[in-house]
């Protein structure tokens, strides 16, 4: 009898150390598992408005449409972004004239960069630009309250449909310290066209939310700020070809 009582004293011993060595091997991993960068969930804040079919600079003609430059932008990084997170798009703008028109085209989806360019590449850009709708959309998309999250705003001027890009991103700040907020003014010389919100709600819709406010005056500036915001340059190192 008494060696059954060691014998089974043993087996417990022996299971305790065993979860105690599984415990301490999760213990170490799971912080690497962490930090390791780039790999949230990313939502892109397209700007379909009406101002994106444009091809002029302040009155000086442009080659192409901004929205194709945008296009061409969107081409170059989101292979390489695409490959460590997962991506999602919203676009404000399309749809029928002068609208405040929001839309959810996808939720963050892995191996998004194609789904990603055949969403844009049928937007007909016509609207308004309800960007602060935008932004919250984005968010909710990535359950911003319970998960860390990037959103990307690709914009070419201010809020036009009647919201505070700043009141939201301070009530995003309240409910989710985790979430950050870049923003890429592209093409945009930081005044209101419309007498409206200003460059000014832009940058404090990304300072209040742990992001870069960037600007970008042609399609190569562009890349750099969304391989600084969208992309992660610091582990995606091998050559990739862009969308054709």
């Amino acid at each position: 009898m008494h060696w059954r009582k060691f014998w089974v004293a043993g087996i417990a011993a022996a299971a305790v150390a065993g979860s105690a060595f599984v415990a301490s091997a999760e213990d170490a991993v799971t912080p690497e598992a962490k930090k390791a960068p780039c790999t949230d969930d990313a939502m892109i804040v397209f700007d379909a408005s009406g101002s994106m079919s444009g091809n002029q600079v302040l009155g000086i003609p442009n080659s192409k449409p901004r929205i194709d430059e945008v296009r061409w932008a969107l081409r170059q990084v989101l292979p390489s972004a695409t490959r460590y997170r997962r991506v999602g798009l919203v676009t404000y703008g399309p749809g029928p004239y002068n609208q405040c028109n929001v839309s959810l085209a996808m939720k963050p989806t892995t191996n998004a960069a194609k789904p990603i360019m055949r969403a844009i590449n049928r937007i007909i850009p016509a609207g308004k630009t309800p960007l602060t709708s935008g932004v919250e959309k984005a968010a909710e998309a990535l359950d911003y309250r319970n998960n860390p999250g990037v959103v990307v705003v690709v914009t070419d001027g201010e809020e036009t449909c009647g919201r505070s890009p700043c009141e939201l991103a301070k009530r995003l700040h309240d409910n989710a310290a985790q979430l950050t907020v870049h923003v890429i003014g592209f093409r945009y010389k930081g005044y209101s066209w419309t007498g409206g919100n200003s460059v000014m709600d832009l940058m404090c819709l990304a300072d209040q939310n742990n992001g870069l406010y960037i600007k970008a005056k042609d399609e190569q500036e562009l890349v750099e700020a969304l391989e600084k915001t969208l992309d992660c340059p610091m582990i995606s190192h091998a050559p990739l070809n862009p969308i054709r």
